[in-house]
């Protein structure tokens, strides 16, 4: 980052900069990890299998689209093709047979530590890449900044 001052719209420098290098960060990682995946599983499927996997309850397609941000088309779509894997099973909803609950399988759970698997090395090479970052200082902030964000989205 050069020493030039900061000259970012009217808002905060700081914050800009900070949005803007996560932004890049996230590409970034989205790619790395779609070339770690195995070829029939890009990030979209993993990150739904993985919110399945950490997040337990009914799970509906509204429900993930609004935890994605994306269309109910969008998570439609990524259901369908890890239905169609075995990853997760759609099924009707207990107290509305017109809504389905998207459940993750035995299947899907292991495809979703098969991947993680597959990401160590990824995340082994960034730690000795950057020995001196610390992540565990970054994830409270992180973490925090997630859930401003969150929360603001409405």
């Amino acid at each position: 980052m050069s020493d030039a001052p900061l000259r970012y719209l009217d808002g905060d420098p700081v914050a800009f900069v900070v949005l803007n290098e996560i932004t890049i960060i996230a590409q970034l990682a989205r790619t790395a990890v779609d070339q770690a995946l195995e070829p029939d599983l890009n990030a979209a499927g993993f990150g739904l299998l993985n919110h399945l996997a950490r997040l337990p309850g009914d799970w509906t397609p509204v429900r993930l689209a609004r935890a994605f941000q994306l269309t109910k088309g969008a998570i439609t779509n990524t259901v369908q093709k890890l239905e169609a894997r075995g990853f997760v099973r759609v099924e009707p909803a207990p107290d509305d047979a017109r809504s389905k609950i998207v459940r993750l399988t035995d299947e899907g759970r292991a495809a979703r530590d098969a991947a993680l698997a597959r990401l160590a090395p990824l995340i082994g090479g960034l730690r000795a890449a950057a020995p001196d970052l610390d992540f565990a200082a970054a994830a409270p902030f992180l973490a925090r900044l997630r859930a401003v964000m969150d929360a603001a989205r409405g």
